[in-house]
Order: C-alpha cells, then sequence, then structure tokens
C-alpha cells in the first residue's frame, strides 16, 4: 500500500512539472538591423565647376549601431560628339574602401568641361550598406599632365665620373624642370631613372646620381630619364631623357699644355716674339708633353682628352689690356673644376693670371667663398704690383724649389726695363697650401712692401693638387724655367 502511494506522488510530482514548463512565454524575434545613412557636405555644391583636384566631405550615421567604414566612387561623362546638352559615360571607378569622413580626389578630366557624379554611402557594424548612396553632380576644368625637360647635363654630354664617391667628388649632379599645362595647376613631384632601373620619386629639382645606379662598368653610354606629376595625379607620360658618356679618367698620360698666349698682345706684338717662339720654349721646359692650342682650336679641349692626362698645364704670357684671360670664363672653369674633383693635376701661369678672375675688382681683392680661386685654388687675397717693371726674380721658400731670375733680354725696355710688372702678389692664402717663390726687387726698388711675399702656391689636396704662379713662366731665365718645371713636377709627382 505504501509503495503504490509513493508511485502515485512521483507521478504527480512530474505533471506538475509538465505543467510549469507548459506555461513559459514565448521570446519574441529580434528587431531587423537598419541600413546606416549618409550624408554629403555642401562644398563643393551641387553643379559647381571646380579645379580637377578636390576634397569631399561627408558624414554618417546608424540608428541601431554605429558606422563601421564608407564607400565611394565617381563616373565621369563627356559631352556627345557635337551635342552641348548630352553627356555620356566616359569612365568610372569601383568603389573604394576607406574610414575617413573625406577625400581628395583627381577627377578624370581630360576635356575642357567634364561632368563627375560622385557617390558615397555608410556600412555598418553590421555590414549593412546605404541603399541610397548620396550623390553630388560637379564639372571639373581641363587637366593636363606637366612637361618635364632635363637641364643638366646636356644631351650627348661627356662627364666625368669615379666609380666610387670621393671627398671632391659626389655623382652625377641632375638638374630638371617642369611646366604644368593644367590651368591652377602645380607640379608636386618629379621622377628620375638611370639605365631602366626604377624611379626615384621626389619634391627636389636637383639631385646628385651615385655611381651605384649605373650599370656596370661606370665608364661608357648611359641613358637618364625623368618625369614629373602634377596635382590632379597627372604624370608626363613622355617626360625627358638623355644620353651621356660617362668618364673615369685614365691618367696615361703626363702633361697636356694649354697654350691661351696671345701673340698679338703686349709684349708679345711690342718685341715681335712669335707664336713658334713660344711654343718651342715650352717644348723645351716640358719635353715630351702634349699641346693644345686654345685660339687655333676655338677653345678648350673636350674631357674625354683631358680624362687621359695627369696634369693640365694652362699658360697665358702675355699683358691682357682690354679682356681678362679665357681661363677665367665660367664655362672653362666648368670643365675645370670637373676635372680636379675627379683627381686632376693643375698649373698654370700667366701675366695678371689671378687678376683675369676678378678683372673688374680693385686691388687687393679677397675673393669670396663659391668662387673658383677661393674653392679650388684655396687663395683668398690677392694684389698685383705696379704698371712699372720691378721684379726681377723669385726666392724659393724651400729646399724642394730653387730661385729664379727673370730674363731681362726679353723684357729691355720701357716700361719694363728687363723687370716684370704686374705680378700677381698672394697676400692671404688658405689652408694645405705653401708658398713656392717669394717676390724679389732690386735693392733700391722704392716697392718695398712686395718684397718676401709670395708670388707662387701650391695647394695640397686629399683628391687633386694645383700650383698657381703669379707671373708668366715665358719670361723665366730658360734655365731657370727648366728647373722650376722640373721640381713643380716633382712636387706633384708627375714624372
Amino acid at each position: 500500500m505504501a509503495m503504490k502511494h509513493l508511485m502515485l506522488c512521483s507521478i504527480g510530482i512530474m505533471l506538475g512539472g509538465l505543467v510549469l514548463l507548459s506555461c513559459e512565454r514565448p521570446t519574441q524575434p529580434p528587431n531587423p538591423n537598419l541600413p546606416p545613412h549618409t550624408k554629403l557636405a555642401n562644398v563643393p555644391s551641387e553643379g559647381d565647376t571646380i579645379f580637377p583636384l578636390a576634397t569631399i566631405n561627408w558624414t554618417g550615421g546608424d540608428e541601431d549601431g554605429f558606422v563601421a567604414r564608407y564607400q565611394y566612387r565617381y563616373f565621369t561623362y563627356h559631352l556627345a560628339p557635337g551635342s552641348t546638352t548630352t553627356w555620356v559615360v566616359y569612365d568610372s571607378t569601383n568603389w573604394y574602401d576607406t574610414t575617413a569622413t573625406s577625400v581628395t580626389v583627381a577627377f578624370n578630366s581630360n576635356q575642357d568641361l567634364n561632368k563627375q557624379i560622385f557617390f558615397v554611402r555608410a556600412i555598418d557594424n553590421e555590414g549593412a550598406i546605404d541603399p541610397n548612396p548620396i550623390s553630388r553632380v560637379i564639372y571639373t576644368t581641363k587637366a593636363s599632365p606637366p612637361k618635364t625637360t632635363i637641364r643638366v647635363p646636356a644631351n650627348n654630354s661627356s662627364v666625368f665620373a669615379l666609380p666610387q664617391v670621393g671627398d671632391w667628388w659626389e655623382g652625377i649632379q641632375l638638374q630638371f624642370g617642369a611646366v604644368d599645362q593644367t590651368i591652377g595647376g602645380k607640379v608636386v613631384e618629379y621622377a628620375w631613372s638611370v639605365d631602366g632601373g626604377p624611379w626615384h620619386w621626389g619634391e627636389d629639382t636637383s639631385v646628385i646620381i651615385t655611381p651605384e645606379n649605373f650599370k656596370s662598368p661606370v665608364n661608357g653610354k648611359h641613358y637618364i630619364k625623368v618625369t614629373s606629376r602634377n596635382n590632379t595625379n597627372l604624370v608626363d607620360p613622355v617626360g625627358d631623357s638623355i644620353s651621356i658618356n660617362l668618364l673615369v679618367p685614365t691618367f696615361e698620360k703626363n702633361v697636356l699644355i694649354i697654350d691661351e698666349t696671345d701673340e698679338f698682345n703686349a709684349p708679345f706684338i711690342t718685341f715681335n716674339i712669335s707664336d713658334d717662339s713660344v711654343d718651342a720654349f715650352y717644348s723645351r721646359i716640358f719635353p715630351g708633353a702634349d699641346v693644345w692650342d686654345y685660339k687655333a682650336k676655338g677653345g678648350m679641349p673636350p674631357r674625354d682628352t683631358l680624362a687621359h692626362y695627369k696634369l693640365i698645364l694652362w699658360h697665358a704670357d702675355d699683358r691682357p689690356v682690354s679682356v681678362p684671360h679665357k681661363i677665367a670664363e665660367q664655362k672653362n672653369i666648368t670643365i675645370f673644376t670637373d676635372y680636379l674633383r675627379v683627381g686632376g693635376k693643375f698649373l698654370m701661369s700667366g701675366w695678371g693670371i689671378l687678376k683675369s678672375f676678378a678683372y673688374e675688382k680693385n686691388f687687393p681683392f679677397t675673393f669670396p667663398p663659391g668662387t673658383f680661386v677661393y674653392d679650388f685654388l684655396h687663395i683668398r687675397t690677392v694684389d698685383e704690383t705696379s704698371l712699372v717693371g720691378d721684379c726681377i726674380g723669385g726666392a724659393g721658400t724651400s729646399s724642394q724649389f730653387s730661385s729664379f731670375r727673370v730674363d731681362s733680354a726679353k723684357l729691355a725696355s720701357f716700361p719694363y726695363n728687363g723687370m716684370l710688372s704686374q705680378v700677381n702678389l698672394i697676400t692671404v692664402p688658405a689652408g694645405f697650401t705653401e708658398g713656392l717663390y717669394s717676390y724679389e726687387n732690386l735693392p733700391n726698388s722704392p716697392y718695398v712692401t712686395y718684397r718676401g711675399r709670395y708670388i707662387a702656391l701650391r695647394y695640397y689636396g686629399t683628391t687633386y693638387d694645383a700650383v698657381v704662379l703669379g707671373f708668366p713662366m715665358y719670361f723665366v731665365r730658360e734655365s731657370d724655367a727648366n728647373t722650376m718645371a722640373r721640381e713643380i713636377l716633382q712636387s706633384l709627382n708627375v714624372q
């Protein structure tokens, strides 16, 4: 009986539980996700005609979540041929993703007037997309690519180079520029490429191209290209290109003499000294040297000639009357500086040779930084002696350099009276220099302040060496000139 009662109670409890379970209320289905919405700023306004590069701003919202990102795109329309009202699709973009609320667009604008329809739509945190992307119709003026030009070096030119950079040679200088053909546009970036290599983009219009950018070997022909980009993101489709011949100097020959002496100037025309006499003099004191007649050849030797010589000797023994010596012309200075930067050696001698570099200036004159005399010859201040002959020679300032005397027979008459005039005095040399000869005159000369002043200087460089003679070698007694030439060549290690 007790067991029967227990079973009835258990059944009762189970039925009660079922009743309770069957009384739970059902849950409601979740609310559907609402799509986000998008709104464009009012600039540019609907129908505005604007520059092809424009910044568009927008905002977005979501009632039941948050905006996670946006997408934008645009369509470009051109007027149908012969129509002024019918627009046809010319180009379009895909949807671009962004988390920003603005974008700067370079609209495709290759016609005088271009119709653009810009769309943007918000996407919420559940991936729902604004079903009605906001749009804006605007018009853009024409955008044209820039035109790029290489300025330096010149096409098909020869340029000194080295296999590696050094103290004075940093690489090949490339200068270029561009003109933007878009009205109101601006060139914002440039690029250069060497021998078909990668493009190097930047904002500079002057760069130094180091040797590793060129295909090996450095010596020989190479190709340089440049292009540019404007602020509508249009790139010059053609650009500019040049071919250059890089010259790694060989220096297998010793001396090249560049003869700039003008025998139609004083004192050569006065004393009837011929060009042959001058040439023979230098051939005797520099035996084996090659000669380049500046006047007869119409200018400087080309760089591919200079590249063979350890030493360039420039002499201008005439006294300039109305124009300076040609050595001071910028086109010649440029060649000399290029030659020295790659390790060439330089010797110059002439009548008023340093005066030629500041011909219109009153002496004494201090050469400023940036000039050839200051930067490369390492001479600061120069003076010049009187028009009347006074210098009888120079005293060697060390055991390496012997004293010399002027050849009085070549300067026998007035105003020279057997002595040199207008000798350049190097009164303030710079560092790493040594005076070679000091000024000498007669004991009874009134120009006592000239005595002991340097009239020749040697610069000891890490890359190149230079010797400057502030007087014309031709008017040095020949036996002394022979000694002078030999001692200078020994000092310069040109044998």
